[in-house]
């Protein structure tokens, strides 16, 4: 069983600075194989916010698998948002678009889906697509196999009309085709954990696990929290941490199960 740490949406530049202690304590007690970081490090790509997500993730459990959000591109700065959209990243958290963690149970890949061209959505191309299938297709199929965007392909139930990646029907009928198992992402800064049946194409269903803002002011009405996922071949377990501001911690807030059958992941 491997266990993964999720963090997202941490919009350095409007963090809540009391939970970050506690925050890097309890993942630390935690002990991750992998810590998934899914985009929006900083709130407008900014050097010095993107020198503070630098500061923070060297302090989280290594490995750390990251990828940029939309809000890690200039926004007013045009000249920059168009002809160099991810300079900061690059120079200061990573330039690598495409990180990968693989050991021999799991293989955690991160697609970067934040563009010049749009304000807060979100897009892959068929280049990335093709890369991600010779990548996942070529991998052991008992390996769980795990996709780390900012941008969802996916959300559950009511949530089902919230505007996701474009080409999300692509690339999610290249995932069941190469039986990608997990797909983590943030941007909504909305917890949850559901199959993916919304676009249940070629007959197999993927789990789908949004994360809330770990770190941010900007809540959208849901209290800070990350998720920490168990991961075995056919269980995945995923836990729910909310901050509680009275108590000046994270706490667990619920947890849901689901197992692999032939069609995919469903509820355990």
């Amino acid at each position: 069983m491997r266990t993964l740490v999720h963090l997202s949406d941490l919009h350095f530049g409007r963090v809540n600075d009391a939970l970050l202690a506690p925050l890097l304590t309890l993942v630390h007690a935690i002990s991750p194989h992998v810590v998934a970081v899914s985009g929006d490090l900083t709130q407008r790509a900014r050097a010095s916010q993107f020198k503070q997500a630098r500061a923070f993730l060297d302090r989280l459990p290594q490995p750390v698998i990251v990828v940029p959000g939309n809000h890690d591109v200039p926004l007013f700065n045009l000249p920059a948002r168009f002809l160099w959209p991810l300079a900061g990243y690059r120079r200061y958290i990573t330039r690598d678009l495409d990180p990968s963690f693989i050991d021999d149970e799991i293989a955690v890949l991160g697609v970067n889906t934040a563009r010049s061209l749009t304000i807060k959505d979100g897009r892959v191309n068929h280049t990335q697509v093709a890369s991600l299938r010779a990548r996942f297709c070529d991998l052991p199929k008992d390996l769980v196999k795990i996709v780390v965007t900012h941008h969802p392909f996916d959300m559950p139930g009511a949530a089902r009309d919230t505007v996701l990646v474009g080409r999300a029907g692509m690339a999610l009928n290249m995932f069941a085709t190469c039986g990608v198992d997990l797909l983590l992402s943030g941007h909504h800064h909305q917890s949850s954990a559901a199959s993916a049946d919304h676009h249940a194409l070629a007959g197999y269903k993927a789990l789908v696990v949004q994360a809330g803002t770990t770190t941010s002011t900007r809540g959208r009405g849901e209290a800070n929290a990350f998720n920490v996922i168990r991961i075995a071949r056919h269980r995945i377990d995923v836990e729910h941490f909310t901050w509680r501001e009275s108590g000046g911690v994270f706490q667990p807030a619920g947890r849901a199960a689901f197992a692999r059958d032939e069609k995919g992941w469903s509820p355990a």
